[in-house]
């Protein structure tokens, strides 16, 4: 092990945060006390430099989600202490700047969901939108025309959840496992999603499917 820097423009301690890989610098943002701050971080010189919280910053939050596109990491969604929400930003760290993403056709805000990058669209699903409202929904967000469009609920949609996993494979977003209020259930159910089509196949549970987790 070698230690990072907590010298010079290190971000403050926090929790419930996110982080990229960009090919050089890892960027993480948001989490601790609801912040919009963040950092990122070089290990070839194990020093850090500010985000910017200057114009379009998102505001603070926690437990919400970030995609690196290969150009600029988007945020989006999580809650701010007293609302869940639906909006977001594309943070280019070359120009140390952000824009906004559009909240307009965008999901319903949450926490505690998932995102992918496919290589031209975030996909965002499932998570809660408070209290026991758990969401089997969703979104595709194109950054290139800052435009939503909405994923499936139709058959094989996986049920509702909260602290689920989900990759992508090239073609498909695999979401699987996570928790369900009700019954207090730990789930080992899952789905496919492909966005070509936008409809889901269901994932076996049958012999050697891992236990609910």
């Amino acid at each position: 092990w070698q230690a990072t820097s907590t010298e010079t423009n290190c971000p403050s301690a926090r929790r419930n945060h996110t982080a990229v890989w960009t090919g050089t610098e890892m960027i993480i943002w948001g989490g601790g006390s609801y912040l919009n701050t963040g950092g990122r971080y070089n290990p070839t010189t194990n020093t850090w430099q500010p985000t910017s919280t200057g114009t379009n910053c998102p505001s603070g939050r926690t437990r919400h989600t970030a995609v690196w596109t290969e150009q600029v990491m988007i945020i989006w969604g999580g809650y701010n202490g007293s609302s869940y929400l639906n909006t977001g930003g594309r943070y280019n760290p070359t120009m140390n700047t952000w824009q906004t993403t559009t909240t307009f056709p965008a999901p319903v805000g949450r926490s505690d969901h998932t995102a992918v990058w496919t290589g031209q669209e975030m996909i965002i699903w499932g998570g809660t939108s408070g209290g026991i409202i758990y969401l089997n929904t969703g979104g595709k967000y194109n950054p290139t025309t800052d435009v939503w469009q909405v994923t499936s609920t139709g058959t094989n949609c996986p049920s509702e959840r909260v602290y689920h996993t989900a990759v992508w494979t090239g073609q498909e977003m695999i979401v699987w496992g996570g928790y369900y209020y009700s019954g207090d259930q730990y789930l080992n159910t899952g789905g496919r999603y492909n966005p070509s089509n936008n409809s889901w196949l269901t994932i076996s549970t049958g012999t050697n499917c891992p236990s609910g987790r």
